[in-house]
C-alpha cells in the first residue's frame, strides 16, 4: 500500500515567497504521486502562524485551485515551533509520513525522495542535514556552529546542521504527540522519541523570495529553549563555580587572618572592590540562570494550549 505523505509547512508573513514555493511543493507532490511512490491522498499542509500580510488569503486561493493544498490558520502568532507542531499533530491522523520544511524554499525539496526511500527501508525518523553553510554569512555560520557545540556540551542530543527539515513516520508522530511541554524545541524532542533514524544530506540554497523572519532575537530564544528544555547542566555549572569560589574565599580568609596576626596588613580598597564586583556578577548571573528555569516551570504548570486553530482549510 502506498504511503500517504503530508508536507507540513509553517508560514509567517510569507506572501512574497509563497506563490513560488507552493508551486514547488505541489509539483514535487504531483511527481511523487505520478511515479507511484506515494498515495494520491497526499497533501501539502500550510500552517498560517497568525500572519499579518496576505499569506492566509494566498493559501486559501491555492487551496481552492489545487486539491493537493490544505491549511490550518492559527488564531494568533505562536512562533515557528508551535506552528510546526500544530501542522504535525493535524497530519498525524491523516498520513503515514510527514515531512516538515520551511516555506522559503531553501531546503532541497528533491531530498524528499531519499527520505521516503529511507522510510520504506525501515526508518521512522529521517533528518535532513545540510552539507555545508556556504550560503550563510560568516556571523551566522560561526554562531550556528557555536550553538550546536554548546548544546552538545550541555548534554542536549542534537544532529549537527539539522534544522526542521525531517521525515516522521505515523508512529513517530504519535510518540511526539505524547510530549506535552509548552517550551518547544522540536529538534531535541524528535531525538528523544527514539525509533530507527538516519540522515539525508543536501545542499541548502538562498531564499526563493522575500526576507527571513527568523531574527537574531528569535535565534537566541530558540537556543535558550534548546538548552533549558533538555538539560540542567547550567545549574550544575553554577554549583561547581560556587564550590570553587567558596574554596578560594576560604583560602582568602585564612590568608587575611595570618596576615593580621603577623601585622602585615595594608589598605586594599582596589582588591576589595574587585572581589565584590566579581562575586556580585557571579551571583546575578546565577540568579538569572535559575530564574530562566523557574520561569519555564511556571509556564509549564499553567497547562495552557500551545496553539489554537482558528480555521481548517480544505482538510479532509
Amino acid at each position: 500500500m502506498k504511503p500517504i505523505l503530508y508536507f507540513v509547512v509553517p508560514c509567517y508573513n510569507e506572501q512574497e515567497v509563497l506563490p513560488v514555493s507552493c508551486r514547488l511543493f505541489t509539483d514535487k507532490l504531483s511527481s511523487l504521486i505520478a511515479s507511484g511512490v506515494i498515495s494520491d491522498k497526499s497533501r501539502v499542509l500550510f500552517v498560517d502562524d497568525g500572519s499579518r500580510d496576505n499569506t492566509c488569503a494566498l493559501i486559501k486561493e491555492f487551496a481552492e485551485k489545487n486539491g493537493l493544498v490544505c491549511a490550518l490558520k492559527l488564531s494568533r502568532n505562536r512562533g515557528h515551533q508551535n506552528a510546526l507542531l500544530a501542522g504535525l499533530m493535524a497530519a498525524k491522523d491523516r498520513c503515514d509520513i510527514a515531512i516538515s520544511l520551511d516555506c522559503d524554499g531553501q531546503d532541497d525539496i528533491n531530498a524528499a525522495d531519499e527520505m521516503i526511500k529511507q522510510y520504506l527501508d525501515g526508518c521512522d525518523i529521517v533528518y535532513g542535514v545540510r552539507k555545508n553553510r556556504k550560503t550563510d554569512s560568516a556571523f551566522k555560520r560561526g554562531s550556528a556552529q557555536l550553538f550546536y557545540k554548546l548544546l552538545n556540551a550541555m548534554g542536549a542530543e542534537t544532529v549537527y546542521n539539522h534544522a526542521d527539515y525531517r521525515l516522521l513516520s505515523k508512529r513517530a508522530l504519535a510518540a511526539l504527540g505524547e510530549y506535552k511541554e509548552v517550551n518547544l524545541y522540536l529538534r531535541g524532542m524528535t531525538s528523544l522519541v527514539g525509533f530507527k533514524s538516519t540522515c539525508v544530506y543536501y545542499d541548502r540554497t538562498e531564499r526563493l523570495a522575500g526576507e527571513s523572519k527568523y531574527t537574531f532575537g528569535k535565534m537566541i530564544s530558540l537556543a535558550l529553549d534548546g538548552i533549558t528544555s533538555f538539560t540542567v547542566k547550567p545549574i550544575r555549572i553554577i554549583t561547581a563555580v560556587g564550590f570553587v569560589i567558596a574554596i578560594i574565599s576560604f583560602i582568602g580568609i585564612i590568608w587575611s587572618v595570618v596576615a593580621r596576626l603577623a601585622g602585615d596588613t595594608v589598605s586594599g580598597w582596589a582588591s576589595t572592590v574587585a572581589i565584590i564586583c566579581f562575586l556580585g556578577g557571579i551571583q546575578i548571573l546565577s540568579i538569572g540562570v535559575i530564574g530562566e528555569y523557574i520561569g519555564k516551570i511556571y509556564l509549564e504548570t499553567k497547562h495552557r494550549p500551545r496553539y489554537t486553530v482558528e480555521q481548517e482549510i480544505n482538510m479532509q
